[in-house]
């Protein structure tokens, strides 16, 4: 081992020993190890939005951050962490980065001086740092949370577009410019909004419920929500993408948090035409079963089961962790209060459409769809509904959502449900190309 100086300190002067090609070392006492908050876990969540980074800890702690631009040295973010040593467990932070991070190159820990830990982050592009702390709640104590935004984030309708291409069939590129269809026809199917006959490709986005710091719920066996939701929304992506008439846009792909007011807003980006929002219900006792659909209410929850349900789920940006100081917060509040009483009816039909395939595979636990307060429901001009598929808190039902076949029947009806509802309620026109 050979002494070394982190560049990244004021003054320059500071000692390390550095440990391997990325981790910084200095040796401390046992006194001073013991007087340290324990650090109890970190976690790395990469995905194409964003990189989160969460340290878990049994005591309050301060923190500042700075980002470092020196043209002669890699970009990069530096968080120094008051009341935090130097622990094995810091130092798993290291060999968490996977060389597909979109956003971090490698990590590097040290102790910038005593009780104050430092992590250096070198990133392979220019972000915008989000770093708060969160109280304890639900299975986590305190949490530092360190939230890496690209300055440039990707186009989420450019994305959509261009899974819709490589989707395609490449012998029939001549055809491109000759979109499949949807019929809107409104001599031979009544439809209340009045619309012409038009023929458009239709959008639908699915919204995998939970992911990354939000498990969801935990069956027996231990089955996270947050898996069962994402394999069955993939099952319903692939399905939706094999339909010329439709194309489709998932809010999370992969295992990472993103809060209810961001996945209205992905929807909403790429001009969807219905949202659907796939979770697996829990309840205190074992014996509740079958699926249920909910849509948004504007006049309270439809039942107390419904009320509690849209309690449980909204409850999911206090678990996954939100910036409560983030700039954009206002807006996002106001966003959520544009419900509008066409969307809830449009959502009611839609609802109805996929409960009655539901209950052609699952027992119902409601034979009507059932309304509240859902926040991630309250895009104020998409039909939007919450499914429930079975409940995960059933031994049994928890079984059947961890079989592969049973996914895909799940993904089946829903995806049949949304075409018995474009069948009865065509989409309006648009540009084809938005």
């Amino acid at each position: 081992m050979s002494e070394t100086s982190d560049g990244d300190d004021a003054s320059g002067r500071r000692r390390f020993i550095a440990v391997g090609a990325s981790t910084l070392v200095l040796a401390l006492t046992p006194h001073e190890v013991a007087n340290a908050a324990t650090l109890l876990a970190v976690r790395v969540w990469p995905a194409e939005d964003y990189t989160r980074l969460t340290l878990e800890h049994d005591g309050p702690l301060t923190f500042t951050h700075f980002m470092v631009r020196d043209t002669a040295q890699p970009l990069r973010l530096v968080v120094d962490i008051d009341g935090l040593d130097l622990t094995p467990t810091l130092k798993e932070l290291v060999g968490k980065i996977e060389a597909n991070d979109p956003y971090i190159a490698l990590v590097r820990v040290g102790q910038n001086r005593p009780k104050v830990a430092r992590l250096v982050i070198e990133l392979k592009e220019d972000i915008k740092p989000q770093v708060f702390s969160l109280e304890p709640v639900g299975p986590y104590q305190h949490r530092l949370v360190l939230d890496l935004y690209p300055v440039n984030p990707p186009d989420p309708l450019l994305a959509l577009l261009r899974g819709q291409a490589k989707s395609r069939d490449p012998d029939s590129a001549h055809s491109e410019n000759k979109p499949a269809a949807v019929s809107q026809r409104a001599a031979t199917s009544p439809n209340t909004r009045g619309a012409p006959d038009v023929q458009r490709i239709v959008t639908v986005a699915i919204d995998a419920g939970h992911g990354g710091e939000d498990p969801g719920a935990v069956g027996r066996a231990g089955t996270y929500e947050k898996t069962v939701t994402l394999e069955i929304g993939h099952r319903l992506r692939s399905m939706i993408a094999a339909d010329p008439t439709m194309r489709v846009a998932m809010t999370r792909d992969g295992d990472y948090f993103v809060p209810l007011s961001t996945r209205v807003a992905k929807a909403r980006a790429v001009h969807a035409d219905l949202f659907v929002s796939i979770h697996a219900d829990a309840w205190i006792k074992p014996d509740a079963r079958g699926s249920s659909v909910f849509a948004l209410s504007e006049h309270g929850a439809s039942s107390s089961a419904a009320a509690y349900m849209a309690k449980k789920e909204n409850n999911a940006d206090i678990v996954g962790g939100i910036n409560l100081g983030a700039r954009d917060r206002q807006l996002q509040r106001v966003l959520l209060d544009l419900s509008t009483t066409a969307q809830i009816n449009d959502s009611l039909k839609l609802g109805n459409s996929v409960l009655r395939e539901l209950e052609r595979i699952n027992r119902l636990h409601k034979p009507r769809v059932e309304q509240a307060g859902f926040a991630v429901l309250k895009a104020p001009d998409i039909p939007s509904i919450l499914v429930e598929t079975a409940f995960i808190s059933n031994p049994d039902e928890e079984r059947r959502l961890r079989d592969d076949d049973y996914q895909g029947h799940l993904a089946r009806a829903i995806l049949a449900g949304i075409k018995r509802y474009f069948a009865k309620n065509p989409p309006l026109a648009r540009n084809p190309l938005t």
